[in-house]
């Protein structure tokens, strides 16, 4: 068995954050069930440009390999009564909506709790359930200029910013997949469910890890760095190469020592380099330095010196050579699913890996598509039943 393959998760989830989280979910073997909305076409993330078609999109395809899917319109009370049956066959209730809409469609666990008193309400929002900004839209691009991370990011004197993926988003979609499990393995032990708060301002905040705690307690002012220096450590940046560039690390003392040797003089007899705070004071003239001896050989020469020293060193791959890198199909990271519009969909298998058993992957779902599974095989309604429903506009405009 996959690891969370006794877990079910009824989840209102759109877009990137909440289903890059539950994607993870689902490649452990967890049940996803998502409940999209016919009046609005399901999940907006059906129809992304560029890849999009006939509801059908790459980008959907990215999120949401390996779930079910169902049509519900739970603004009528036949779709609510569909739901609240899920909720009672569930573990968990998993969302990612705007901060004060939880709360307004009944899925917190004040809601929910007469109907499965184990169950825990997961709410991934923009700003949180509490706080003057709870009602806010939340997107990555607003929250990484928000949390400061856009001043950090880009060259000095340039524009602020943004990461050149949605890090804030994919990281909210690894902290709500975290608190779900943590949330299932409590009420499992406690017999009691509960409220999962979590939101990409609080994520994106947090990030700022040990920068962020260095401006609490110090007067130290983050501010970019040249050709993306670490702000402590020197050297740790790119260097451009005589054909490229690649990034060069000396994290530890050893490392620079490594480096020095091959280096020669100045850099191995030079007393002011010594250590990480002398090459921190004199950075102004070790880095220009440093930039004249990398570009004098090209980016595989480098490599083949400074790999086998140990010293952390790497290319500055493009995409598609990040793909086509030996470790990349090593590693089995690249899976395929079949798909009716697409044929072969290449993606991302997940990174969470427990057990040594390979995943069998499955499409992403078309929307609606596991009505009968859902319906008729895990709730049980009869043939009539479900007419009756679909003809009060459970599952969208009857007819």
């Amino acid at each position: 068995m996959r690891p969370l393959e006794d877990v079910r998760v009824i989840s209102l989830e759109q877009y990137g954050a909440g289903p890059f989280g539950s994607v993870h979910l689902a490649d452990l073997g967890a049940e996803i069930i998502k409940v999209e909305d016919p009046r609005a076409g399901g999940d907006v993330g059906r129809y992304v440009p560029p890849y999009a078609e006939g509801g059908d999109s790459l980008f959907f395809e990215t999120f949401n390999r390996n779930k079910k899917s169902i049509a519900l319109d739970l603004g009528c009370a036949a779709g609510r009564d569909v739901f609240e049956d899920l909720v009672r066959h569930g573990d968990a209730v998993y969302s990612n909506l705007r901060g004060d809409v939880p709360a307004k469609m009944r899925l917190t666990y004040a809601d929910l709790k007469h109907l499965n008193p184990r169950v825990v309400c997961c709410s991934l929002t923009g700003f949180g359930m509490t706080g003057p900004r709870t009602a806010e839209p939340g997107y990555d691009y607003i929250l990484q200029g928000l949390a400061g991370w856009m001043t950090l990011t880009g060259e000095p004197g340039g524009p602020p910013a943004k990461s050149g993926l949605s890090l804030v988003d994919y990281s909210g979609g690894l902290v709500a997949a975290l608190a779900l499990v943590a949330g299932v393995h409590a009420a499992r032990r406690d017999g009691v469910g509960l409220d999962c708060d979590l939101s990409l301002y609080d994520t994106a905040i947090t990030m700022l890890t040990y920068v962020g705690t260095w401006a609490l307690n110090t007067d130290f002012v983050p501010a970019r760095t040249a050709r993306s220096a670490h702000p402590s450590l020197v050297p740790f940046q790119n260097f451009a190469a005589a054909d490229g560039w690649l990034v060069v690390g000396c994290a530890k003392e050893k490392f620079w020592r490594r480096l020095a040797a091959i280096l020669g003089p100045p850099f191995d007899t030079d007393p002011g380099y010594a250590d990480f705070a002398g090459r921190r004071r004199n950075a102004d003239r070790l880095l220009p330095a440093l930039a004249d001896v990398f570009l004098t050989r090209t980016v595989d020469e480098w490599l083949a010196v400074l790999r086998p020293a140990g010293i952390p060193c790497g290319p500055v791959n493009s995409v598609h050579e990040a793909l086509a890198d030996e470790h990349t199909t090593a590693r089995g990271l690249v899976v395929e699913t079949s798909h009716p519009r697409y044929g072969r969909v290449r993606q991302f298998g997940s990174p969470v890996r427990v057990g040594g058993e390979p995943v069998a992957h499955r499409r992403a779902p078309r929307l609606g598509e596991h009505a009968e599974e859902v319906l008729r095989g895990l709730l049980g309604y009869t043939e009539a039943h479900v007419k009756a429903l679909a003809g009060a506009g459970a599952f969208g405009e009857p007819g």
